[in-house]
C-alpha cells in the first residue's frame, strides 16, 4: 500500500492536512488510533483565524448548522476595569465540541478522496535509507502488522507525538507545565457573548459550545491543581469560580451537564517541524498552555501552510526542503510573540502593565477591539505591547501629565521569561 503523503493523527491539524493535500489530487492516507466521532481534552476554542480557514474551506456552515453558535463579541475583566466589545473582522470565536468539530473534519477528508483508516495505533516509521518512508501498525482488533509507505509522513498527533518521537524531533524554546486546567460543560448558564476573567492566581472563562450548552474553563497554576483537585473535581470547580465577578454565581446556579474534565499534562515547545521524509503539524510540532485558547486554529494554520508547502514541493512548483524551510520559519515568526504572552499569563505573575492598561481603554470602543484582536491572535502582540504602544495608550492618556515609563513587555503582559 503506497501514497503520496500519509498523515498520522485525523484531529483538526492532520484531518485538514489530509482534506487539502486530497483536494489537490494528492493520494493521501489518514491514519488514527481513536475512531469517529470521539472526544478528545480540549479547550474548545477555534480563534477567528481558524475560523477564515473553515470558511474559506467550504467547512464553517455545517460546523454552524451543527449548533455551535459564532460569537462576535466578549467581555474581559481582570478585576481593575471591565473590556467588554467586538472582536475585529467579521469572523468572531467558534466554540464546538470535539466529537462535532473532529467528525466533521475527518468527513470531509474522505469526501475530497483521503483513504482513512481509524482505529489504527501507529507503532513505528518505516524507514528507508535514513530516511522515513511510511508507518508501521496495527488495526483495533485485528493483530496483524501493517506497513504503509509513503513519499512523505505528517506526523499530526498531538503533544505527545509518534512521529516526533521517533525522528527525535529537537524541540526549542521549551517551557515547563505553568497551568492545570479544568473545564465542564453547564447547561442553563446565559453568557455575554464569550467571559474572561483572569485573576492573580486563577482564569476562568465561559463560551457558548453546542446543544445549548456552554464550555466553562479554569486555569489554576500548576503548584495548585492538586489543591484544587484534592476537594473534588466538581466542588473544586465550582470553588475555583467564586469570586470571578458574577460568573461564579452563574455557574453555581446552573447545572452541570457532565463530569469536569482535568489535566496538568500542559507542556510549552516548539519542535522543529520537518526533515528527511516528515514533517510535523499542529501540537506535534508546536504546543502551548491553553489559556489563551490558540490550539484548534494553529492547528488548522498548520495544515494550510504545510499543505500548500508539500503540494508545491511534491507538485514540482518548489524544492521540498526550501519549501518546508519557509513553512517552519513562517510558524515560528507568526506564533512566537503569542507564545510568550501565553506562558507569561499562564504563569500567573504580577500583571503591573493590566493595571494601567485596562483602565486606559476600557471606554474606547475600538482599543478594546485591538486588545481582544490580540488575545484572538488577530493584531500581533509583541507591537501592541511594545513600550511605544503602551506609552501611547497608557501616558499620553493620564490627565496629570506626569511622564512615566511603562514595565517592557515580557509576556503576560510583563511577566519576564526565565
Amino acid at each position: 500500500m503506497s501514497f503520496d503523503v500519509i498523515v498520522v493523527g485525523a484531529r483538526p491539524a492532520g484531518a485538514s492536512t489530509a482534506l487539502l493535500l486530497a483536494r489537490a489530487g494528492l493520494r493521501v492516507l489518514l491514519v488514527d488510533r481513536a475512531r469517529f466521532p470521539s472526544d478528545t481534552l480540549s479547550t474548545h476554542q477555534i480563534q477567528p483565524p481558524g475560523v477564515a480557514l473553515l470558511r474559506r474551506w467550504g467547512l464553517l456552515d455545517a460546523l454552524l448548522a451543527a449548533g455551535a453558535p459564532l460569537v462576535r463579541t466578549a467581555r474581559f475583566d481582570p478585576g481593575p476595569a471591565v473590556l467588554e466589545g467586538a472582536y475585529p473582522g467579521p469572523d468572531g470565536v467558534l466554540s464546538p465540541r470535539r466529537t462535532v468539530l473532529d467528525a466533521l473534519l475527518v468527513a470531509a477528508a474522505r469526501a475530497a478522496g483521503a483513504e482513512v483508516w481509524e482505529g489504527f495505533a501507529v507503532t513505528g516509521l518505516h524507514v528507508t535509507d535514513g530516511r522515513v518512508a511510511g508507518v508501521e501498525g496495527t488495526p483495533r482488533g485485528a493483530g496483524r502488522p501493517v506497513t504503509a509507505t509513503a513519499a512523505w509522513v505528517v506526523g499530526a498527533d498531538g503533544k505527545h507525538s509518534t512521529v516526533a518521537r521517533s525522528v527525535a524531533a529537537r524541540p526549542y524554546r521549551t517551557r515547563a507545565a505553568r497551568s492545570g486546567a479544568f473545564y465542564a460543560y453547564v447547561d442553563g448558564l446565559a453568557l455575554r457573548g464569550g467571559e474572561m476573567y483572569p485573576r492573580p492566581d486563577r482564569l476562568g472563562s465561559a463560551w457558548p459550545t453546542n446543544d445549548g450548552l456552554a464550555v466553562a474553563f479554569l486555569s489554576v497554576p500548576a503548584h495548585r491543581f492538586a489543591q484544587v483537585r484534592s476537594q473534588g473535581l466538581a466542588a473544586g470547580f465550582a470553588a475555583g469560580f467564586a469570586g470571578l465577578g458574577d460568573l461564579g454565581e452563574r455557574i453555581a446556579a446552573a447545572r452541570l451537564a457532565e463530569h469536569v474534565r482535568a489535566t496538568v499534562d500542559l507542556p510549552n515547545t516548539f519542535r522543529v517541524p520537518y526533515g528527511p521524509g516528515w514533517a510535523l503539524a499542529g501540537d506535534a510540532g508546536l504546543v502551548m498552555d491553553p489559556i489563551t485558547g490558540q490550539g484548534i486554529a494553529n492547528a488548522l494554520r498548520d495544515a494550510d501552510a504545510l499543505a500548500a508547502a508539500l503540494i508545491a514541493g511534491l507538485g514540482g512548483a518548489a524544492p521540498l526542503p526550501a519549501a518546508l524551510a519557509a513553512y517552519h520559519r513562517g510558524r515560528d515568526r507568526e506564533r512566537r510573540a503569542m507564545y510568550r504572552l501565553t506562558t507569561g499569563l499562564a504563569a500567573f505573575g504580577p500583571d503591573r502593565v493590566g493595571r494601567r492598561l485596562y483602565p486606559a481603554i476600557a471606554d474606547d470602543p475600538a482599543e478594546v477591539t485591538r486588545f481582544l484582536g490580540v488575545l484572538a491572535g488577530l493584531v500581533p502582540a509583541g507591537p501592541y505591547f511594545g513600550p511605544a504602544n503602551l506609552l501611547r495608550l497608557t501616558v499620553a492618556r493620564r490627565r496629570t501629565g506626569r511622564r512615566a515609563h511603562p514595565a517592557r513587555w515580557r509576556g503576560g503582559l510583563d511577566v519576564p521569561e526565565p
